[in-house]
């Protein structure tokens, strides 16, 4: 049996609840970072959980997660696997910045609707879904934004967008018979983290990295354990009789804003690396991704290039929002600082 050192009371006592609510948990995408840490936690308390990954891990195996290797857009695959499960943390999806329209409707939106699907055969009433900020984002400051902010008009790229058709189906589909709830973490970070700590760390190695615009933003990030306790606390919440998140979506984050440079040289100091200094500017990053783009859709090319309009937009302009909601209705609160969640991060490392 995993163990967790040092749980806090409140995860404690959130997973002692969910304990007694769920016999069985289905976690999609549990080979993930935020998927495997999810396993952990509910094994931690005894948790029957059948994770469903598209490859093979060991590790989650022996956590005595079931683990059923599949795809979300193989919808007979997922009745099979979800066969007498009473929950569903649907984390899994292609995320990124690059790529064409299928390669991301496929498992954010079919896939999803798979999983919708599922649970109505299968009689399973609890949802809890992994959604992102990424919905409201439309290449715009979003200074202390909360839940009343619409989805953006238009995306950048496709996994906003199908992260949106997906988000907005699953919201849609709660009834009596199925609870469920969107979840939007930003910036998940912390150890065993495979996107932005090393990102951020092989591009200052290779001297690349740099900061956009003349003015830092501010940005909101979550440590990956606040990010699971966050999940508990939704899950726990659609337990209840009468739950107040169903068939609403939260934003959830470590509720300190930081400077982007400061958290970037935050993580460059757990690994002894310098401060980032060097800038570029917001519209030269811009032209250069839009350039990119074009000729990566020219070539064909199916790797992510260096720069997108994307990531330009959100490298030079504000992430921080207003998480009262998932203060008042799920009763979520930060557990571990960013200062906190950076001395793990450097002793990980």
């Amino acid at each position: 049996m995993p163990q967790l050192s040092k749980l806090d009371e409140r995860q404690q006592a959130v997973l002692t609840l969910l304990s007694t609510q769920v016999k069985r948990v289905f976690v999609t995408g549990a080979g993930g970072f935020l998927g495997k840490a999810l396993c952990r936690f509910l094994r931690s308390a005894n948790i029957d959980v059948v994770g469903f990954a598209r490859g093979d891990y060991p590790e989650l195996r022996a956590m005595g997660v079931q683990l059923i290797k599949g795809d979300i857009a193989d919808k007979q695959s997922l009745l099979a696997a979800m066969q007498e499960c009473d929950l569903v943390f649907h984390v899994a999806s292609k995320a990124g910045v690059w790529g064409n329209k299928q390669s991301y409707f496929s498992p954010n939106v079919t896939g999803t609707d798979n999983i919708l699907a599922a649970c109505h055969e299968l009689n399973i009433q609890r949802l809890v879904y992994t959604s992102t900020p990424s919905v409201t984002f439309c290449g715009f400051d979003e200074d202390g934004i909360d839940e009343s902010a619409p989805y953006a008009q238009q995306y950048l790229n496709f996994y906003g967008l199908s992260k949106a058709i997906a988000e907005k189906n699953v919201l849609n589909a709660n009834c009596a018979t199925l609870k469920t709830v969107a979840l939007r973490p930003h910036l998940i970070w912390g150890p065993g983290d495979p996107h932005l700590v090393p990102r951020v760390l092989q591009r200052a190695k290779a001297g690349k990295l740099k900061l956009v615009g003349k003015t830092d933003k501010l940005v909101d990030t979550i440590y990956i354990d606040n990010a699971v306790y966050g999940h508990l606390l939704a899950a726990a919440q659609l337990s209840e009789s009468q739950p107040v998140c169903a068939g609403k979506a939260y934003f959830l984050s470590n509720d300190q804003p930081i400077l982007m440079a400061d958290m970037l040289n935050k993580i460059l100091a757990c690994k002894g690396f310098a401060p980032v200094t060097k800038r570029v500017p917001a519209s030269v990053a811009y032209a250069v991704g839009t350039i990119l783009e074009w000729i990566y859709l020219g070539l064909r090319k199916n790797e992510e290039p260096i720069m997108t309009r994307f990531v330009a937009r959100q490298l030079s302009t504000s992430h921080y929002f207003d998480i009262s909601a998932a203060k008042n209705d799920l009763g979520y609160q930060p557990l571990i600082s960013i200062d906190q969640g950076m001395q793990k991060l450097k002793a990980s490392l």
